[in-house]
Order: C-alpha cells, then sequence, then structure tokens
C-alpha cells in the first residue's frame, strides 16, 4: 500500500509528451465552434446541448488515421447520439431523478462494451454518460426527439468530416481495426460506479447528480491501478482549481456568442493537455462544461460551482474505492 501511495503521488505531477496534440485540439475546437455558432444563429440556444455532444464525435481516434479513424469516430458518433436522444427521453419524464440514474448506469454498461469491442480512443464510456445525463437533467417533451437526433447526428458528421479531411488530403494509409477482448467484469464496474454515485448525490439531494457520476466514471478507463488512482485523484485536484477559472470565466456574463468561442478556446486547451495531465487538462475542462450549460439555462454561478466541487468529491471518492477494492470485490462476486 506505501509503494502505491507513493505511485500515485508520483503519478499526480508527471507530464507526459504527446505527440500531434495540436492536431487534435484544433480539429475538437472547430468540431465544437461550428455547430453551437449554426445552432445560435438559428435561434436555437437550447439545442446547444445536442450539438455539443455530437461534437465530441472529434475526441476519438487521435492515435488512427484515415478508415480507421472514421470507422471508430462513425461508431462513436452514432453512440453520442443515441446517449442524446435517450436523455432526451428520460428527460420527458415526470419523475426522472431515479429512472436517470439506473439508465446512466446501464449506458456506462453497455457503453464499456461497445468501447471495448469497438476499441476506442479514448476508452471507456465517459462521453456517453456525460451526453445522457447532460440531457436527462433538463425537461424535455417527446417531441424533442428529432430535433435532438438531427442535431446531434448533424454535428457528429462534422466532427467526422473535420476529422478525417486531412489524412485523406495525405493520403495517409489506415492502421487496421483492432477488436479488444470485452472483460466481463468490465461493463459491471462501470455500472456500479455510476449507480453509486448518481445514487449518493440523489439521495443526497444535491443538483447535477450526473456530474458525480461522470466524476466516478472516468478513472476506471485508466490502465492500471496506478493510473486509474492517479486519475481520481486528478479529477479531484484538476476540477477544485478549475472552480477558480471558471468563477474568473462565469462572472463577466458573456454573451452567448462571446461564450461559444471560449468553449472553443478551452476545448482547444483541454485536447493539448488531456494527454499530458489530466489534472492540468481539468483546469480547462470544468469551465468549459459550465459554460456550455450556461448556454442553455443560466443558473446562478455560486451553486453551480459548489454542486460541482461536491459532486466530483463524491464521485471520484466513489471511483477510487472502487478500483482499490476491486481484487476483494471480485473475489467475493466469484465465490
Amino acid at each position: 500500500m506505501g509503494e502505491q501511495l507513493r505511485a500515485t503521488l508520483r503519478g499526480l505531477l508527471h507530464v507526459r509528451p504527446v505527440r500531434g496534440a495540436h492536431r487534435v485540439a484544433l480539429r475538437a475546437g472547430i468540431s465544437v465552434l461550428v455547430p453551437l455558432l449554426a445552432v445560435l444563429a438559428a435561434g436555437r440556444p437550447g439545442w446547444s446541448v445536442y450539438a455539443v455532444f455530437g461534437a465530441f464525435t472529434s475526441l476519438y481516434g487521435r492515435n488512427h488515421v484515415h478508415l480507421s479513424r472514421a470507422a471508430m469516430q462513425a461508431s462513436a458518433g452514432a453512440a453520442l447520439t443515441g446517449s442524446t436522444v435517450l436523455g432526451v427521453l428520460v428527460g420527458a419524464l415526470a419523475s426522472r431523478a431515479w429512472v436517470a440514474v439506473l439508465v446512466a448506469a446501464a449506458v456506462a454498461s453497455l457503453g464499456a462494451v461497445l468501447a471495448a469491442a469497438q476499441d476506442w480512443h479514448p476508452p471507456g464510456p465517459l462521453f456517453l454518460v456525460f451526453a445522457f445525463g447532460t440531457v436527462a437533467a433538463a425537461p424535455h417533451a417527446v417531441s424533442d426527439v428529432p430535433v435532438a437526433a438531427a442535431v446531434a447526428g448533424l454535428s457528429s458528421l462534422f466532427a467526422l468530416l473535420v476529422g478525417n479531411v486531412g489524412s485523406l488530403v495525405r493520403g495517409q494509409r489506415s492502421r487496421p481495426a483492432r477488436l479488444a477482448h470485452v472483460w466481463t467484469w468490465e461493463p459491471a464496474r462501470y455500472a456500479l460506479a455510476a449507480l453509486l454515485a448518481g445514487g449518493t448525490a440523489t439521495a443526497v439531494g444535491i443538483g447535477h447528480p450526473y456530474w458525480a457520476m461522470i466524476a466516478a466514471v472516468a478513472p476506471l478507463s485508466a490502465e492500471g491501478v496506478t493510473a486509474q488512482l492517479v486519475r481520481a485523484a486528478h479529477r479531484i485536484l484538476g476540477t477544485l482549481l478549475g472552480l477558480l477559472t471558471s468563477a474568473a470565466l462565469l462572472a463577466p456574463h458573456l454573451s452567448p456568442y462571446a461564450t461559444v468561442v471560449v468553449v472553443a478556446v478551452l476545448q482547444i486547451a483541454t485536447e493539448l493537455l488531456v494527454g499530458r495531465n489530466y489534472g492540468l487538462a481539468l483546469l480547462f475542462l470544468t469551465p468549459m462544461a459550465l459554460l456550455m450549460g450556461q448556454l442553455v439555462v443560466a443558473r446562478p454561478a455560486g451553486q453551480l460551482l459548489f454542486d460541482r466541487g461536491v459532486e466530483t468529491v463524491i464521485g471520484a471518492g466513489i471511483g477510487g474505492t472502487i478500483v482499490l477494492y476491486e481484487p476483494w470485490l471480485r473475489a467475493r462476486i466469484s465465490a
């Protein structure tokens, strides 16, 4: 345990070199900026939440080129669109809080299977849970489903185009796709993390319980126990420090167009840093997530910052606990 702690502490400060991060960051920034500007120009800021999750298609396949990236992004984009639509359906329910937790656990589990089968990079169902939880947290009508599907789908297609046009122009060759083995315990641990974190936050009555679920799921996709514990610690420390940058950016009450530009810049900064040090990336990811929410429904900044901090501590704490007790848990289940 002592060596594990020392390795985790070393990992907190380690900054890794990442080749080609600027290209990934630029693609992500463009993929987010254009759809968000489009929905604002259409006079539909409420559609921003659909557009941005479709745009997250651009985050997949940074280590692949041409056909393998296109295939990966196509499957991830379809899953993100489906998660967004599912969030609308749950959001249309009169009493959705606990239903959202149960469905989020199912999304986490099935997303883990799909991510492993399709060899997604980044791995795991994090963005699917993010998309579903964010959309399901707001009230919707069933009639919103076609709009959500169209906006998220078109945004995903645009990200797919942006992500692959450069490779086509340069004539880069595809790396062969690799179907990963789906570990049977993997879906269960993601579902357990989402269920415990979402259930705790919902029972306590803190707003935005999906933030706790995201924080719980995030560490599990890292490779190895040490990396997972580092990811959980980064999630807490990076988010708490990111609340300072969030407060500075929320204070001026930016116009919708200014907010979109800032969100795109923050997305670029996040992608430049996320492969180097996850904690540093959260200094920019945290305000980006809060500003995206403000585009749809403006809420008091103080309550947002408090909820984000508390939910992250709850969720990442649960995720880290699952990592530590996973060997014992697996032994009990198989006994």
